[in-house]
């Protein structure tokens, strides 16, 4: 299908460029949420009577965008979820999760503005993309964590995700390095208390 796009949409074109692309993707995202037309006759004439209408508002919202990018690029955001010693999840962190916590943190976004290249499916610090603006990308950091103390350790970039498994080895190496240190200590020890008792078998009787 082609179309006539009404913004700049990424990997694809700016606006007013006219694109082929795949019928599911103009009906399920390009013409629903407002960022294409289809590229008739009629629609063309009617993008370009608009034109100069639809570069002023997107000019607009681009200024208010870069705005909001001064002030939340780079910044961090926790998500408190469950999970396994190993850091894995009960579950994954979604793009509302992470909308829901910037809206907590003072920041109005809404979920389809939060792009996630796959699921977050482990404790830890991730960097997230949030379109503000077709043209302004912003990049936040969500940690996801299982307390808010656990939080704070991971932002110190400690490594919450040790399995008691570890813990245990870590005795055990301790415990056999100690043995081993002890161990030729005592062997010339033992010697020690063997030689006075031939030096008194040796000495002649008087």
């Amino acid at each position: 299908m082609q179309v006539v796009l009404l913004e700049r949409v990424e990997k694809l074109g700016q606006m007013g460029d006219v694109v082929k692309v795949k019928d599911g993707f103009a009906r399920n995202f390009l013409l629903p949420r407002g960022k294409a037309l289809r590229a008739t006759k009629d629609n063309l004439k009617r993008f370009e009577e608009q034109r100069a209408q639809l570069e002023a508002r997107n000019l607009e919202l681009r200024k208010e965008a870069e705005q909001v990018f001064e002030k939340v690029n780079g910044e961090k955001f926790i998500v408190i979820r469950q999970a396994g010693d190993t850091g894995i999840l009960y579950g994954s962190v979604s793009t509302r999760d992470i909308s829901d916590a910037m809206t907590v943190g003072g920041f109005s976004t809404h979920r389809n503005q939060v792009q996630l290249d796959k699921p977050i499916k482990n404790l830890g610090l991730h960097d997230v993309r949030v379109v503000l603006h077709p043209e302004v990308i912003a990049t936040i950091s969500v940690n996801v964590a299982r307390s808010e103390e656990e939080a704070e350790r991971q932002a110190r970039g400690e490594d919450v995700t040790q399995t008691q498994d570890e813990d245990d080895e870590d005795v055990e190496a301790a415990e056999f390095f100690e043995d081993e240190e002890l161990a030729p200590a005592e062997e010339g020890a033992e010697e020690a208390e063997a030689e006075p008792a031939d030096s008194e078998e040796e000495t002649p009787a008087g």
